[in-house]
């Protein structure tokens, strides 16, 4: 499986997402307004609210910063409107890569972006460049001492998850987007808590990177993944997991 779902996947383990908690609140804040203002404030109704409700709620968000971030998406309240921007991009290597962006100003985004990308030999691409390389799916991450294989596998199948395989340290169950909700809940009535699941985009092909393109693509993850602006980065690379271990010693 992807180096980069493996880097994911030891940053969680490390704890080092939960050293930026901030970040995750922000970024989160901004999902639930634009996902109300788009599909309603009622998450029955609203399946993308629904989800990212569900990760607030995981990530131990009071649920008067999650109402108000709803209201403010619904009108209800004053707030920022953001614009939702997927930019395509290369990184070291060729390595194709999708950065999710929600701002209040497209022109600093776009600025910052291309900035990013070139200080760590990369560059933005056009529209369709590299979004084809990509599939919209469910995915869930599980770590293997916490979960039975077979359990596992047999929920999430049970639930509509095309796949469960080995990703080092971690189960991956891997699902269409429109049943993610369900293997998910399978997942966690198993008495399991995921180490991550979200709709992500997954590569069709993985890009091998080692020494300084890896070191290199590591660093360009991290600065994407710590921009205000930004939501999701998916990238196609694929990195030794002692190399990704090294870089976030």
């Amino acid at each position: 499986m992807s180096g980069h779902s493996k880097w994911h996947t030891i940053k969680h383990k490390k704890g080092a997402a939960d050293a930026k908690r901030g970040k995750i609140f922000t970024r989160v804040i901004k999902e639930l307004t634009v996902a109300a203002r788009n599909g309603g404030g009622d998450p029955n109704m609203n399946p993308r609210l629904r989800t990212i409700i569900a990760e607030a709620k995981a990530a131990n968000m009071p649920r008067e910063n999650i109402e108000r971030a709803i209201r403010r998406g619904t009108g209800e309240e004053p707030g920022v409107s953001y614009e939702e921007i997927t930019y395509e991009g290369y990184g070291p290597g060729g390595v194709a890569i999708l950065i999710q962006v929600l701002t209040d100003n497209k022109n600093r985004s776009v600025g910052e972006i291309r900035h990013l990308l070139g200080k760590f030999n990369g560059n933005l691409a056009a529209e369709n460049s590299v979004a084809w390389m990509f599939t919209r799916k469910g995915q869930v991450y599980v770590e293997k001492d916490k979960a039975d294989e077979e359990k596992l596998l047999n929920a999430a199948l049970e639930a509509g998850a095309d796949d469960v395989t080995d990703d080092g340290g971690a189960w991956e169950v891997i699902s269409p987007p429109e049943s993610f909700e369900a293997v998910r809940d399978a997942v966690k009535a198993l008495g399991v808590e995921p180490i991550s699941a979200e709709v992500a985009m997954v590569p069709q092909n993985y890009v091998k990177l080692q020494g300084t393109d890896a070191r290199t693509m590591l660093k360009l993850m991290e600065m994407l993944d710590d921009h205000d602006d930004v939501q999701h980065v998916w990238a196609n690379f694929d990195i030794e997991e002692k190399e990704i271990e090294a870089s976030l010693a």
